[in-house]
């Protein structure tokens, strides 16, 4: 990430501290999501645990990207079924009134941060992040994370677009101080997670959403700090992001990486794009379709080995460990 060359990729998952590992299900026997989360000691311990178990080259933060919203007096609730907001903002009058932002809310999250910088081990890097405005706001209409296409939040973009950049202007100013906070706190690389670009056209993606990014970003870039960003279902629009948006892009499934490279500025690098659901099917098979990237990391140094989304329940924790073995092992060709 920082341009040093390298003999292998990098390599980390995205949801790596999660339910793909055992030792997390087994914390998870003793406390709910919310007090992993919400104790440094205990976040920080989620957040190794992938370092030790996987053999992953990097630890991410274990956090939500829910924690904005929340932040911004939405009262939320972390459930078994995933998180359920006590109001939706398509339930209101006036949203904008319940929306009063409190800094303070965020301050066990540095705690965490740095709990894991004391214990992490030397020379690993921690990741920071943040949800991206759009995909933040399609959470904070909706009110619950079970109908991942969010009618009501993309209705609004077209019914009511005054509305809309009020409230993404809400959760991009608060979304900067709690960057920049991370990054005070001592993080390598900030990613922003824009989950659900694919819910709209590409064009009104780069005129409604990503100035909102952009300033994100650019706060994050500016302190030093290396950005990667995540448009998952952005498609061809990725040939739309430039170098000052973003030092890497990370690349969804969709689209092959190969032509991921194509379409991107060369300046910047890229992450991914491993199917995740890849991870279900049997070691052979793995082996087989992680074979087609050796060609494309040899010549690729700017690339961080990843998914290209996060894990899904049900992948088998050997398999997940059998993709980091292989990143390791392999020969890259890199000369």
């Amino acid at each position: 990430m920082n341009g040093v060359k390298t003999e292998r990729p990098p390599v980390w998952f995205m949801r790596q501290a999660g339910r793909v590992l055992p030792s997390y299900l087994k914390l998870r026997e003793q406390y709910s999501f919310s007090e992993l989360m919400q104790s440094p000691q205990l976040a920080a311990k989620v957040t190794l645990l992938p370092v030790y178990d996987l053999g992953v080259d990097a630890a991410i933060l274990f956090s939500d990207i829910l924690v904005i919203p929340s932040a911004l007096g939405m009262k939320l609730e972390f459930t078994d079924s995933g998180p359920r907001f006590e109001k939706a903002l398509k339930d209101l009058s006036d949203p904008v009134s319940i929306l009063n932002p409190d800094a303070s809310k965020l301050e066990y999250i540095y705690k965490a941060i740095d709990e894991v910088q004391r214990t992490k081990p030397s020379g690993t890097p921690l990741i920071g992040f943040c949800g991206a405005p759009f995909t933040t706001l399609c959470y904070m209409v909706q009110g619950l994370s079970s109908n991942h296409t969010f009618p009501e939040a993309v209705a609004l973009l077209y019914k009511n677009k005054s509305l809309a950049h009020k409230l993404l202007n809400l959760i991009t100013e608060l979304s900067i101080e709690y960057a920049q906070n991370q990054v005070k706190h001592g993080v390598s690389a900030f990613q922003i997670f824009e989950t659900h670009a694919g819910l709209i056209p590409s064009d009104l993606y780069f005129e409604m959403i990503m100035p909102y990014v952009r300033k994100i970003s650019s706060a994050v870039m500016q302190s030093g700090c290396p950005v990667i960003f995540l448009p998952k279902g952005l498609g061809t629009g990725i040939s739309s992001i430039k170098p000052e948006d973003t030092n890497f892009l990370s690349i969804d499934w969709q689209t092959p990486i190969e032509e991921a490279r194509k379409l991107v500025h060369p300046e910047i690098g890229i992450q991914g794009n491993l199917d995740p659901r890849l991870l279900l099917a049997d070691k052979a098979t793995i082996l087989e379709t992680l074979e087609k990237f050796v060609s494309f990391g040899s010549k690729n140094q700017n690339w961080i080995f990843n998914l290209g989304h996060g894990f899904i329940p049900g992948i088998p924790f050997e398999n997940a460990r059998l993709v980091v073995d292989w990143v390791k092992q392999t020969d890259w060709r890199r000369n």
